[in-house]
C-alpha cells in the first residue's frame, strides 16, 4: 500500500473560495483534508497587479480522520462547558468588535487616501476621524483631514479635484470594508470653509426668494455641497428646496412654499 498522500491544486480569488471548490470537487469535509497554502494571493492596488490564490489540498488517512472526528468532539465538549462564562462576555465583544471595526476603517481609509495621494507625487499628514450622524436617517462618516503644502491643486476648480478623489477613495475603502460607508475628504480645512460659504448663500438666496416671490436655482454643485444647501433651509418657514437637472450639472433650485403668498 502506498503511503504518499492523494492531492489535490486548487487556484480561485481566495484561499477560503480555493478550499471550497476543492472540498466541492473531492466530495469531502474540511476535516478530511489538510490544506497547505501555496500562494494566498494579493488583491493588488485598485484592482490592478492582483493574484490569485493557490492551494494544495491532501486527503487524510482513514485513521487521521477518525482521530479528528474524536478530537472535533471533545472540543465541542468543551465549548458546551465554557458556554456558561461566554454569555456573560457577549455584550462587551460586541463593543469591542465595533471599536476594533471602527479602528480598522479608519486606519483603511487613511492607507487609501495616502496611496492616492503618493501616486499623485504629493506629500501630506492625514488624519480620520468619525463623523456622528446628523439625524436618524444618517450613518456615522470618516472624515479624512489632509494637511502639507502646495495642496491647492488637490482641490482643483468647484472642487472638482477634490470630489474625484474623494469619490474614488470612497470606491475602495467600501469595497475593502464590504459595504458602503460614507467618506469626506478635506483639505487643510477647505470643506469647512466651504460649508460655511454654502450656508451663508443659502440663506441669503432664501431672502431674496421671499422678496421676489420668484423661484432661484443655484450653480451646479456635487452632491455633498448641495445637501449643505437643503439642511440649512430644511426648516425654513417660508421657502423650500429641491435638486434639479442631471450629473455632473445637477443644481438646487429654492422657491417659495404652497402656503406662501
Amino acid at each position: 500500500m502506498s503511503h504518499e498522500k492523494t492531492t489535490l491544486e486548487i487556484i480561485a480569488p481566495t484561499v477560503e473560495e480555493a478550499v471550497a471548490k476543492g472540498l466541492n470537487q473531492l466530495g469531502l469535509r474540511e476535516d478530511e483534508v489538510e490544506v497547505e497554502v501555496l500562494d494566498a494571493g494579493s488583491r493588488g492596488f485598485l484592482g490592478l497587479g492582483s493574484r490569485q490564490a493557490r492551494i494544495r489540498l491532501y486527503i487524510k488517512e482513514k485513521e487521521t480522520v477518525n482521530e479528528t472526528a474524536v478530537e472535533n468532539s471533545r472540543n465541542r465538549t468543551r465549548q458546551v462547558e465554557n458556554s456558561s462564562v461566554s454569555a456573560t462576555t457577549v455584550s462587551q465583544s460586541g463593543e469591542g468588535e465595533a471599536e476594533n471595526d471602527e479602528k480598522f476603517i479608519l486606519k483603511t481609509a487613511e492607507q487609501i487616501t495616502g496611496e492616492l495621494l503618493q501616486k499623485m507625487h504629493l506629500k501630506a499628514r492625514l488624519k480620520a476621524t468619525m463623523l456622528p450622524p446628523q439625524d436618524e436617517n444618517d450613518q456615522p462618516t470618516v472624515m479624512v483631514e489632509v494637511q502639507g503644502e502646495d495642496l491647492s491643486i488637490l482641490i482643483g476648480r468647484r472642487s472638482e479635484t477634490l470630489n474625484a478623489l474623494q469619490y474614488i477613495t470612497s470606491l475602495i475603502l467600501s469595497k475593502e470594508v464590504g459595504r458602503w460607508v460614507p467618506l469626506i475628504i478635506d483639505v487643510q480645512g477647505y470643506r469647512a470653509r466651504r460649508e460655511r460659504q454654502l450656508r451663508v448663500l443659502a440663506r441669503r438666496t432664501a431672502e431674496q426668494v421671499v422678496h421676489t416671490g420668484r423661484k432661484i436655482t443655484l450653480e451646479p454643485m456635487p452632491a455633498n455641497e448641495r445637501r449643505v444647501i437643503h439642511l440649512e433651509l430644511r426648516d425654513h418657514p417660508d421657502v423650500t428646496t429641491e435638486s434639479v437637472g442631471e450629473e455632473p450639472n445637477r443644481k438646487v433650485t429654492i422657491f417659495l412654499k404652497k402656503h406662501h403668498s
